[in-house]
């Protein structure tokens, strides 16, 4: 599964889109920051809300909205960065509110329902079941392949 699994359990940032709880390996995230200023890319997917500048390195800020096809946030409302580390560098996740990290354990696990659609269920690895609510296991590396439209480049989706 993770590398962050001790003894059964594992740890996750928790972030909100939407009203939806997510949860990213905390061993995958660089750094939580606050909106930031960005440069727009030309003809570049709608996923990609531009460039930002993280201490002189150059990092693409992608919108989780647009890939899980969500209505967009207005501009006056702040977006946060989840910063994460893939194998070609860092990426921002553009997220509506950071949550806290929280532990969760394996047997309040459970594979997505079947009624998913197929393109939501490729971005959820799975569900981890809280007291007060479900929290949806974000697949990051799935999450970078998207297109915006709900297909991964290079998969195909039944």
């Amino acid at each position: 599964m993770s590398a962050s699994v001790e003894n059964g359990s594992k740890q996750l940032c928790t972030f909100f889109v939407e009203n939806l709880l997510f949860g990213i390996d905390v061993t995958r995230v660089q750094e939580v920051i606050r909106a930031q200023a960005m440069t727009p890319v030309p003809l570049a997917p709608a996923m990609i809300q531009g460039l930002i500048n993280l201490r002189g390195q150059i990092v693409t800020a992608i919108d989780l909205r647009c890939i899980l096809q969500l209505p967009q946030r207005s501009d006056e409302e702040p977006r946060m960065n989840i910063i994460v580390r893939n194998d070609e560098g860092a990426v921002s996740f553009l997220v509506d509110e950071i949550g806290d990290v929280v532990e969760v354990d394996d047997v309040s696990f459970e594979l997505p329902p079947e009624t998913l659609s197929a393109s939501s269920k490729a971005l959820i690895a799975g569900v981890y079941k809280l007291d007060k609510e479900l929290l949806l296991l974000l697949d990051t590396e799935l999450a970078l392949q998207m297109d915006g439209r709900g297909s991964a480049e290079g998969h195909n989706h039944v």
